[in-house]
Order: structure tokens, then C-alpha cells, then sequence
């Protein structure tokens, strides 16, 4: 009966349960008194909004994860992470390897979706080089961090945090066992080179998409054979990291970086650049912030990583179409063109609709959260950026939410972890479209 339910399903739909059924098995877990470090209940609202924040790889928290959470919880936390920053489909896909058992074309076209590849051949090996891949850079990642945590931490404690923070960074997560020595995040390591740009290699590896990984696996140095997605994500991806770099090194460089050494404010304005898309981790006081430059994380965080990655938001790629379809418009030149070719029409309305969606969901859920919790326009605009776009960033509001406005939040990670549009689009892919179109009238824009 299950078979033939979910053959009934799309491909979203059943990505958009199967995230869920994650969710609801996390938080029970979590519930259970050997996942909290005092042997108590955790109270289910609490469990619910970390699980979905664990899965949905975000990293905003009710509580510290250290102090409240026993091994068990962390490493139950671990593995929701690992879980949903690869998705659930590829674990699915990994046991039938193990078993030997035949990829059905309806499986590969659930790891097609889960990836947001545009081809279904290949999917299959996409996937191993995936988990290959992973294992190498979460690997190297932990032995790094391995290393560096040990002249502070003794070595059983060194190689589990090595572990879980190079986990946690990969996936863009956010989740940090910090509260043990009593810092905030990565802060006790703001103008540590190493750490800082360990972290910051994770999460932009994690970032730039699964595809992009496959590519340039395939073509190695030879940078003109990489596909169109390809190029626009590492270039837009340069141009974020060292423009934002930049622009926080401006910012704050009198402000919050003030009292830092040289070494440190090139650190922290780095890893600024790079936290808000979308790790979730911070070497500095994010509250403590100036406006502009809580505008400009924000910007980030919107941004997000690349499609199919580890990152949320609306995508690197979605914001490098529409300011191409923008640059054609201004132009009045035909077409939307880059590196020798032209986008789709259909690719320029999907990211339009990507752009909206998130946009109403942001603005809505602010003007809910400053009606319920009463906070300031910006803390609260703020927030629902950081859960949306799965950054896990606060402004220190967070542990002041009201029952309801955790449920929105949560709900916000959910809906960030899947996709606005794919969403949407898990209420109505059963639709059939109309086999004639309506006739054409001309209305004035702007």
C-alpha cells in the first residue's frame, strides 16, 4: 500500500514528506530524557523547532546546544544534519547501493529533483561522487579543526569537535558546541587564520552546488569546457566573498572590528562575507552590528548559496538571471546573454517566481512577528531572512519568541530547506495545464 501511495506522488511531494517524516522522528528523539544533558523531557516545542532547524539545516536554537543537549541529542542533531544537508533521497540511494539493489527510473528521477539536476542521466553517478566527496572534505575538514582545537580542548574532545563543527560547516548547518567554554559560536577564534578559513572552505564547498562539483570534477583546469551554471556560480561566488569582504572591512572596520588587530579584522570581515550564505556561524557579535552592516548580512542571507547545495536562500543563480534579464532590459538588447549564450525564457520566469515568493513569505512573516512578539522592524526582518534562507544568524531574538511565532519560524525552515517555489509546487504539480491559451491583452508596467 505504501508502494502504490507513493507512486501516486511527484517527485516534491515526496521529497517535501519525506523532510518532514525526518523532522517529526528528530523530535521525538530529542524528546527522550537521554537526549537532554539532565536527563529530563525536553518539552516538544523545543524539540521541534531544533530538529527542523537541524534538518533544515539552518541553526537558529531555543537553547544552547552544549549545555542542554547530552551526547545522544548531539549526535542526533549530527546526523539530522547530515541528512538534510545531502538529502534524504541520497541515503535512501546509498542503501540500495549497499544492497546491490536496482535504481528504478522513478528513484532517479527523485534524486534528479532532490539535486536540482537538469538531465536525469548520470544521476547515479552524481551521487557517488557526492558521497565520496563528502566523506573527503568533512574528512580533511575535521583533521584540520582536529588540530587546531587540540592545544585548548584534550584529544577526545578535540577530534569529536573536529568532527561535529566540520560536519556542521560542510552542510552550512550552523550548530556549534561553543557553550562548553562559554563563547558564542567561533568568537574565541575570530583572528585564528586557520580555523577562520577552514570554516569558510566548508561552507563554500558545501555551497556551490552538487552539479557545479560534478563539472569540474569531469573537466578538471579546463575552465572553457565548464558548463554556463558552472561559471556563473564561481564567479558570482568570487565576487561575493571579496566584495562582501570588502564592504565589512569598511563598514565596521572603525565599528565592531575597532579594537581587532590587523589579522583579525581580514578574518572576521571574511568569514562575515561568507557565515551569512548560509552557515549560520559567527566569529563576532552579530546584534553587535551596525545597521548597514545588518543590511548587508541580510543581503546576503537572502542571496544564499548555489542551487542544489547544501546552502539556502533564493540562490546565486536566481539573482545572476534576473540581473542579466535586468542588463538586457536597459540594454534593449534581445535576449539574456552570458559567456556566449543565452538563457531561457523559462529559466528567467522561474527565477522571477523564486525572487516573489520569497519576498511576500519575508515580508508577511515579518509583519506577523512584529504583531505577535512586538520586536523592531529590523530584528524581526532579521530573523525571518536568517530562517527562510536556512542561515541560522541572529540578532538575539530568538530565545524571546513566543510559542506561535516559533511555529512560524520553523515553518519558514521548512519551506527554506525545500524551496519557496518547489513548495508551492508540491500543492499543484497534479494540475493539468490548459490545453488552450487565453487571448492577449497589453497593460502598462512602471
Amino acid at each position: 500500500m505504501l508502494t502504490v501511495f507513493l507512486k501516486r506522488l511527484s517527485a516534491t511531494q515526496i521529497i517535501s514528506l519525506g523532510f518532514f517524516v525526518l523532522i517529526l522522528t528528530g523530535s521525538l528523539l530529542l524528546m527522550l530524557p537521554i537526549s537532554s544533558r539532565t536527563g529530563e523531557c525536553t518539552p516538544f516545542m523545543t524539540a521541534l523547532f531544533t530538529a527542523t532547524s537541524a534538518t533544515c539545516v539552518t541553526g537558529l536554537v531555543l537553547v544552547d546546544t552544549y549545555t542542554h543537549w547530552s551526547t545522544f541529542g548531539q549526535l542526533v542533531l549530527l546526523v539530522l544534519i547530515q541528512i538534510g544537508g545531502l538529502g534524504f533521497i541520497t541515503f535512501g540511494t546509498l542503501v540500495s547501493m549497499i544492497f546491490n539493489k536496482k535504481i528504478t527510473l522513478q528513484q532517479r528521477g527523485w534524486i534528479r529533483e532532490s539535486f536540482n539536476v537538469l538531465e536525469i542521466g548520470g544521476v547515479v553517478r552524481l551521487i557517488r561522487r557526492v558521497l565520496k566527496g563528502t566523506l573527503l572534505f568533512e574528512g580533511v575538514g575535521a583533521i584540520i579543526l582536529f588540530f587546531c582545537f587540540l592545544p585548548d580542548m584534550g584529544f577526545a574532545t578535540s577530534l569529536y569537535y573536529g568532527i561535529f563543527h566540520s560536519i556542521s560547516a560542510f552542510c552550512n548547518a550552523g550548530f556549534d558546541l561553543m557553550g562548553q567554554f562559554g563563547n558564542s559560536s567561533f568568537t574565541a577564534y575570530y583572528d585564528h587564520p586557520v580555523v577562520v578559513f577552514t570554516l569558510i572552505a566548508l561552507i563554500l564547498i558545501g555551497g556551490i552546488g552538487f552539479f557545479c562539483w560534478n563539472d569540474i570534477a569531469e573537466h578538471k583546469f579546463a575552465i572553457k569546457k565548464y558548463a554556463l551554471q558552472t561559471k556563473m556560480v564561481l564567479s558570482a561566488s568570487i565576487v561575493l566573498v571579496f566584495g562582501g569582504a570588502l564592504l565589512f572591512y569598511i563598514i565596521e572596520g572603525n565599528g565592531l572590528y575597532a579594537d581587532m588587530n590587523p589579522v583579525g579584522k581580514i578574518c572576521a570581515s571574511f568569514f562575515q562575507a561568507v557565515t551569512p550564505r548560509t552557515a549560520g556561524f559567527n566569529t563576532t557579535d552579530t546584534a553587535a552590528l551596525s545597521e548597514s552592516g545588518k543590511l548587508l548580512t541580510i543581503m546576503l542571507m537572502f542571496i544564499g548559496g548555489c542551487s542544489g547545495s547544501t546552502a539556502g536562500g533564493v540562490k546565486v543563480g536566481t539573482i545572476f538571471v534576473l540581473l542579466l534579464y535586468l542588463r538586457s532590459i536597459l540594454r534593449n538588447s534581445k535576449g539574456t546573454n552570458i559567456f556566449g549564450r543565452r538563457i531561457e525564457t523559462d529559466t528567467v520566469s522561474k527565477a522571477s517566481a523564486v525572487l516573489c515568493i520569497y519576498l511576500f513569505i519575508s515580508i508577511a512573516a515579518t509583519l506577523l512577528l512584529c504583531a505577535i512578539d512586538g520586536f523592531a522592524i529590523g530584528d524581526a526582518l532579521f530573523e525571518v531572512v536568517s530562517a527562510i534562507c536556512t542561515v541560522g544568524m541572529t540578532a538575539g531574538i530568538t530565545g524571546q519568541l513566543s510559542a506561535v511565532s516559533q511555529v512560524l519560524i520553523a515553518f519558514l525552515m521548512y519551506v527554506g530547506r525545500l524551496g519557496s517555489l518547489s513548495f508551492a509546487l508540491s500543492f499543484t504539480n497534479q494540475k493539468k495545464a490548459p490545453r488552450v491559451l487565453l487571448p492577449v491583452e497589453r497593460i502598462n508596467i512602471g
